[in-house]
């Protein structure tokens, strides 16, 4: 992460934290310098958490003023704009950057990501049809603790209990708003099968923490370009293939007129924004940090609900917001750690180690040789 207040880790057991950063001279570790990096974390977070609000907001308008449901549509358009910027852009880089080398090494991998990135929008989006907004806006916070375990052990982080605290107050938080909402009335929608669409919110926030955990390691590791051009070219299959299974229907029946193609081109755009920045986010923090910092986007869009949709406010958001982002501080004022490979004991081979290791075996030999005579 940004952050940098700690002791020096143990030789050989812990590296300075968040993809294996080198460790910082004392006068990194100077308040001032801590604070600005939480700001800009901050910031950071908040800017994606607005893209977000974007998304829904403009999805609750095709939804209610518009009755058009197509979420799958929605999301194609991203993907689509995601191939033509940055998969295009790996088709003319050269060596092993080239998409086609990509595609031959690790096609099948990145097959899989993009499965799980489509399925995860659209298993949460299909949720609201069978469960109440409340199970969804609690049982989506389920993501972040299978985030943290997928972080354990493919990317080798290691958290101090500030770090779980932490995640517990920004939980806090949410609870603090779920329950905001419904004093405000707006918990009015029992869903058809409650069962059937928390199962949908669990699959979808777990498939949302393996396409955040692939997305960290492909950046930190090899390159933002790469995983936003692989996600364009295989989400674009994918929810194409699924767009003319489940949708055409919705589709066909969409009375189209420039304002509705208006708010399908502003979903678009505030989703490439949210797909393009996010790695930039995450480079510098980590996956886990973002999803904390974005959980005010429930929030974002129920203030522009205030004015948009009727909403009646409610002193427990403001609450919320607060007790989220103090847990969000709170997480990024320690780093964590990233484990790595303890040091081998062997000592390194130098030629003069080899030199020496000759001339012990010729005084070997020539003992053997007096000894045979």
């Amino acid at each position: 992460m940004l952050r940098r207040r700690r002791v020096p880790p143990t030789p050989g057991r812990w590296a300075a934290g968040d993809g294996g950063a080198a460790r910082r001279s004392p006068s990194a570790r100077d308040p001032p310098s801590t604070r600005q990096n939480i700001l800009k974390t901050i910031a950071l977070g908040q800017m994606l958490s607005l893209c977000i609000c974007g998304t829904a907001i403009t999805s609750q308008y095709l939804a209610e003023k518009y009755k058009v449901n197509a979420p799958m549509l929605q999301s194609f358009i991203n993907y689509c704009l995601l191939f033509l910027f940055y998969t295009v852009m790996l088709a003319f880089q050269s060596g092993g950057d080239n998409l086609l080398c990509i595609l031959k090494r690790k096609w099948w991998k990145y097959i899989l990501l993009g499965l799980a990135d489509v399925e995860a929008n659209y298993l949460i989006v299909r949720a609201y049809q069978y469960t109440t907004l409340t199970s969804v806006q609690l049982l989506d916070c389920f993501g972040i603790p299978v985030l943290m375990a997928l972080s354990w052990f493919i990317l080798y982080a290691r958290y101090r209990v500030i770090h779980f605290i932490a995640v517990a107050v920004c939980l806090l938080g949410v609870g603090t708003m779920v329950g905001a909402d419904i004093l405000a009335g707006r918990e009015d929608n029992s869903g058809s099968d409650v069962l059937i669409g928390d199962i949908l919110v669990l699959l979808g926030a777990s498939l949302y923490a393996v396409s955040n955990v692939c997305e960290e390691y492909v950046v930190k590791k090899l390159s933002r370009q790469e995983f936003l051009g692989m996600v364009g070219l295989f989400g674009t299959l994918i929810s194409g293939i699924q767009l003319l299974i489940v949708e055409y229907k919705d589709i066909a029946s969409i009375q189209w007129d420039w304002k509705i193609a208006l708010l399908f081109v502003a979903f678009a755009l505030c989703m490439f924004c949210l797909y393009s920045f996010m790695p930039l986010v995450i480079k510098v923090t980590s996956a886990t940090s973002v999803n904390l910092g974005i959980l005010t986007a429930d929030l974002y869009s129920l203030f522009f609900g205030l004015f948009l949709f009727g909403y009646k406010f409610s002193g427990l958001y403001i609450l919320s917001f607060t007790i989220i982002m103090l847990g969000f501080i709170l997480y990024c004022s320690t780093p964590t750690r990233t484990a790595e490979p303890a040091e081998s004991s062997v000592p390194p081979i130098t030629s003069i180690g080899i030199d020496n290791l000759g001339l012990k075996l010729e005084e070997t030999l020539q003992e053997i040789h007096s000894a045979a005579l």
